[in-house]
């Protein structure tokens, strides 16, 4: 039976991607070596990092922009304190809104290292929509945002027009829809949702931000040492790199960031349209705030859970259970998904709906 990856992350990947990887675990460029233990300064695997970093800038459209692409560890989670401690400057400020579990993460690393403005947050109706109309201090070092909320299934759709740099944390909606990428200034995605294995992290940075935090910053958070080292400071992770850039060029070879965007909105539509028709179900995010990539729902009657939860089991569906703080279901539709996934889940709520 196909199974049918609806998991928050580590997510769907693309079936080609798993296959080129396996392949090279087992022989990679046919070297006689597996992926796993080549040197990560041999010239097979320069030509892997640097491939991947310039793609990625490309695909963003950054490319002779004045960014480089670096691939890091450490997840998001440890970009949350790399970001002040590269860009607030010492008895400055930093301005975040706070939209969900990993927006406060940011917001609780960021206020070690100095005055950090909660703009606007969610949190009062358990971050079921996005803020608006909220005013960012002139005088702030930078603002930061969280682009999509996993947990919650809310989304940014547009972004603040400011004269500061902007910091975005685009873990769970990296390479699935178009924007003006150059109007962030730093951006950071885990690679386990839209581009990679779990294990190294893109960052993405416009240089003339850096050097003027006055800080002196120990070497491995120093975005300005991994840029000069060509994103090998340290051994990077060689496994999830290497399955990233086979993203990357998946991404490429089928039509870029725009076609993705057409396909992840039909898979969108798709199931809220049905969330929305189906009496038995309810979505948990404001309509206007709700994510392409993570759709949450609950059933109205908790009493169908045991059916409901047999039918979409039965039909080979995997991870589609909502996040403890938010119950009922999380549909992850990342780029890798197919539309014929998100039609099996339809199928199984109309077939709730008909058996009742």
């Amino acid at each position: 039976m196909k199974i049918h990856n609806f998991s928050a992350g580590p997510s769907i990947l693309a079936q080609e991607v798993i296959n080129q990887t396996a392949a090279a675990i087992l022989n990679f460029n046919n070297s006689g070596l597996s992926i796993l233990e080549i040197s990560h300064r041999s010239k097979d695997f320069v030509a892997v990092m640097d491939e991947a970093r310039a793609l990625a800038l490309e695909l963003l459209d950054l490319k002779d922009k004045g960014y480089q692409a670096l691939f890091l560890q450490g997840g998001a989670s440890l970009e949350f304190l790399m970001a002040p401690q590269n860009l607030m400057k010492i008895n400055g400020k930093a301005a975040y809104l706070e939209t969900g579990t990993w927006a406060a993460g940011a917001i609780k690393e960021a206020k070690l290292f100095g005055e950090t403005i909660v703009v606007a947050s969610s949190k009062d109706k358990n971050f079921n929509y996005i803020p608006t109309n909220y005013e960012v201090p002139a005088d702030a070092d930078y603002f930061h945002c969280t682009s999509n909320n996993t947990i919650f299934g809310t989304q940014i759709k547009t972004f603040p027009e400011l004269d500061m740099p902007i910091v975005c944390d685009m873990s769970s909606d990296i390479f699935s829809r178009t924007l003006d990428f150059s109007k962030f200034d730093l951006i950071y995605a885990g690679a386990q949702k839209n581009l990679g294995p779990a294990g190294t992290t893109l960052v993405i940075v416009k240089e003339e931000i850096l050097g003027k935090s006055g800080r002196t910053i120990p070497s491995m958070l120093d975005y300005e040492k991994h840029i000069k080292a060509e994103s090998m400071y340290n051994t990077p992770s060689v496994l999830p790199i290497y399955s990233s850039l086979l993203t990357l060029r998946w991404i490429k070879e089928k039509g870029g960031i725009g076609a993705f965007e057409k396909m992840n909105n039909e898979k969108a539509n798709l199931l809220y349209n049905e969330i929305d028709r189906n009496p038995l179900f309810s979505g948990t995010a404001a309509v206007a705030d709700r994510s392409n990539m993570n759709a949450t729902f609950l059933l109205n009657d908790e009493n169908h859970a045991a059916t409901f939860d047999s039918l979409w089991k039965a039909a080979g569906i995997s991870g589609l259970a909502g996040h403890r703080s938010v119950g009922g279901y999380r549909a992850s539709m990342y780029n890798a998904l197919p539309i014929e996934s998100v039609q099996v889940l339809v199928d199984a709520m109309q077939k709730l709906e008909s058996s009742i």
